[in-house]
């Protein structure tokens, strides 16, 4: 590992951290408003009140010291705006509740706060907005999110999401950023070695599974250390923010996974080794488990959270720690894992006396085979005081784990909504699984304590997200007809005037069809097959998490991309407006991607039932002429947003070397071939090549279109009783693994100088056929 000293007052900023204001007040919100609507400052008052919550009752003796938010929004006779609540959240939520619904602003994903359009006249309220949650948590983040997604943000691009947690009622989250520090300090006061923690530590795109202990390690070069400190220092405002606006940071505990080098500084250590993950070289995998019986487990444990305590403050009670994420335990022995739940748990108390141990139960359902009822049973009774662990039932809505376990057996859970893998684009929702399903939860679970957002990453789909958030405030299931029709105001700023109906038709043809997927064995958001490595069979209807199978008829998105652009041609103004544009290039990116399947159908049967080899040949290359055309299309209209363009993503990755660090260039180069495996070969030599493949210009026209140009120039080279996919993906993965090793310049590149409307209007000219409905 590079060691490089920054010279950082860390005690004075850590100073600043550790008095946090942890008591509800006003602070935080008031803050929000100032910064979000700084014209309107004067315009709310806010005040933290005593209000009685419906569901307070309802709340079990295991939940002991939760509380139901509630809120109460009304116009005072001076003209301000009233927001009481009993909690932070409440707060937020009041304020969430006028803005979205009477004001018609909001802030959004990529599209970014649009708050500041709220009407110069606030709309002045008839009778009071009241709301008062169902659940006291609401929970946000899967682990894997901060590689997927947050990876390489700045403060600003925090800043903004961490608003839009707030604002949307948000009061739990974790707070991974920067944890490497915590682990480099506390191994090197252990007596571990750089070379130890170089050969431990994952590089910047993989972090994730480094903490869950499926890999150890980097490829492609080691972890700089300036850039974790940098990190770090982000981790600091992070917390501090989170704290003030009302969201309690959810910081990782010491899971067990330690440097190989362990049995060496201690020789006596027990450890065993974690399983082989997704056939990575053992040199990448196969990580050290320190067992929780060995006293060194408890020893480090008090550092790991001691450590954190003096940088943040007192600032939680909640700690994560993952031990088996896809990786299997030593021994499928009752006691043992009785053993290893109950002394990890001491540990924690130990480090923390007020600690609750929130743990994902992913484990449970991706490998249900070795996660038998006895097998969970027994882990989860390791820990004796049920209110001690918080478990979150990570993928509710598809393969929930809360009814086969009788509610995790008396241990506090979540439910939550996982939806995207590996930050995938397609559209895609369950609307009657998250409400109906939810509310079914609550009624039959006494210690069901909270909904929650677990998706890998971020990417459309927002409003499915919103609508399991809102869904926490509402005692029965949500009307998805009326919920659809109000976002879409808000969505698209209804205060400015109406709104053309296509705009509302376009969503409304989605939402019972590509939102409302009932069919499980493809349960989350479908990937385009142009994404995937060319092969003559295997990618059509693929089911699972990862699935190519559409749940409804193609033509239904045709009819909703009509509409919506229809839309913008009627009401011209919708071009420049943040959340249409965005909209208009999601709607497009999946009518291509649907398109794309009849054209590889196509190409296949030429192929197959072709006897006549010049014929065969000549009309190969035809019908490879057309996959060039459609993704040279798809691409020009990707590049029109900067949030689907790969450059954004190569871009911010460079831009988090430390300027200051004599190698940054050589930095910056690891950070970019960082981003650039992550999203194609996904590990050195391909392990799980495509799993977290992205709908982004520069991505299709340099990494997905040259691969099927190469797939067709094989089809024609090769006769198909000669053909042999093993040798076409070897020849294609020594291409692959050229490209991931390109590098940019630090230079921004520049924007394309067409703008959405005319792209879109050449596309339809040129390839007008798939627009027809």
């Amino acid at each position: 590992m590079r060691t490089f000293n920054i010279l950082v007052g860390w005690t004075a900023v850590v100073a600043g951290v550790v008095a946090i204001r942890t008591a509800a007040s006003t602070a935080g919100v008031e803050s929000f408003v100032h910064r979000r609507l700084p014209q309107h400052a004067g315009s709310f008052k806010f005040e933290v009140v005593d209000l009685q919550s419906d569901s307070e009752a309802d709340l079990d003796e295991v939940d002991t010291g939760l509380v139901n938010d509630s809120y109460n929004v009304s116009s005072t006779s001076d003209g301000a705006i009233l927001v009481q609540g009993n909690t932070v959240g409440g707060l937020f939520a009041g304020l969430h509740a006028y803005l979205s619904n009477e004001a018609h602003v909001d802030i959004w994903w990529f599209v970014g706060s649009q708050l500041h359009n709220a009407p110069s006249e606030l709309p002045s309220l008839k009778t009071p907005l009241t709301g008062s949650s169902i659940v006291p948590y609401r929970y946000y983040l899967n682990t894997v999110t901060t590689s997927y997604t947050s990876a390489f943000w700045s403060w600003e691009e925090w800043e903004e999401h961490l608003d839009w947690m707030a604002i949307r009622g948000i009061n739990i989250a974790l707070a991974w950023i920067g944890f490497e520090k915590i682990y480099i300090e506390v191994f090197r006061e252990m007596g571990f070695t750089d070379a130890d923690l170089e050969d431990f530590v994952s590089g910047p795109a993989f972090l994730a599974w480094n903490h869950f202990g499926n890999i150890q390690g980097s490829w492609g070069g080691s972890m700089p250390e300036s850039w974790i400190e940098d990190q770090f220092a982000l981790q600091l405002k992070i917390v501090e923010r989170m704290v003030e606006l009302g969201i309690k940071p959810i910081l990782p505990a010491f899971p067990g996974y330690t440097p190989r080098a362990i049995t060496h500084v201690y020789p006596t250590a027990n450890v065993s080794n974690g399983s082989t993950w997704e056939d990575f070289p053992t040199r990448y995998t196969n990580a050290t488990f320190l067992d929780p019986f060995d006293p060194l487990f408890e020893e480090l444990q008090v550092r790991f959270v001691s450590k954190q305590k003096a940088y943040y403050g007192n600032v939680t009670d909640l700690w994560t720690l993952d031990q088996f994420n896809e990786n299997n335990p030593a021994s499928g022995d009752l006691g043992y894992l009785e053993s290893v739940s109950k002394n990890t748990w001491k540990s924690l108390k130990a480090a923390d006396p007020s600690a609750i141990w929130l743990m994902q139960g992913w484990l449970f359902s991706s490998n249900s085979a070795f996660w038998t009822n006895a097998r969970v049973k027994a882990f989860l009774g390791g820990v004796t005081v049920d209110s001690d662990m918080l478990i979150l039932d990570l993928f509710s809505e598809s393969q929930p784990q809360w009814q086969r376990t009788s509610s995790f057996y008396g241990k506090p859970w979540i439910w939550c909504q996982l939806h995207d893998y590996g930050g995938n684009y397609g559209l895609y929702g369950q609307i009657m699984n998250i409400t109906v399903n939810a509310i079914e939860a609550v009624e039959a679970s006494e210690t069901l304590v909270g909904f929650g957002l677990t998706p890998e990453g971020l990417e459309g789909n927002e409003i499915m997200y919103d609508l399991l958030l809102d869904q926490a405030w509402s005692k029965t299931p949500i009307d998805t007809e009326a919920y659809f029709q109000n976002w879409v105001s808000t969505r698209y700023g209804a205060s400015n005037g109406n709104l053309p109906e296509g705009l509302y038709e376009a969503w409304e043809i989605l939402r019972p069809t590509v939102f409302n997927n009932t069919n499980l064995v493809a349960n989350a958001v479908p990937k385009g097959i142009y994404e995937l490595i060319p092969n003559m069979k295997g990618l059509l209807n693929r089911t699972g998490h990862h699935p190519t199978l559409i749940n409804y008829d193609p033509a239904d998105v045709v009819a909703a991309w009509d509409r919506l652009y229809r839309a913008g041609l009627e009401e011209q103004t919708l071009f420049s407006n943040p959340a249409y544009q965005y909209d208009l290039v999601d709607f497009t990116r999946q009518l291509l991607a649907n398109a794309f399947i009849p054209y590889y159908q196509e190409l296949i049967s030429t192929y197959t039932s072709t006897a006549d080899s010049e014929f065969r040949d000549c009309a190969l290359k035809a019908q490879g002429k057309k996959f060039d055309k459609l993704l040279s299309a798809l691409d020009s209209v990707l590049a029109t947003n900067e949030n689907f363009r790969l450059s954004t993503w190569i871009s911010a990755a460079r831009a988090t070397a430390n300027a200051s660090d004599p190698d940054h260039a050589v930095i910056a180069d690891f950070l970019e071939y960082n981003a650039r495996n992550q999203v194609t070969l996904w590990g050195p030599t391909g392990q799980i090549s495509d799993y977290a493949s992205r709908a982004w210009s520069g991505l299709v026209s340099t990494y997905y279109l040259p691969r099927w140009q190469k797939f067709v120039e094989y089809l024609v080279a090769t006769p198909p009783d000669k053909y042999n996919q093993k040798v076409f993906a070897g020849e294609l993965l020594e291409w692959e693994s050229e490209w991931v090793y390109q590098t940019t310049d630090d230079n921004e590149p520049e924007d394309p100088t067409e703008d959405l409307q005319a792209v879109i209007a050449a596309v339809v000219e040129s390839l007008g056929s798939l627009f027809t409905i």
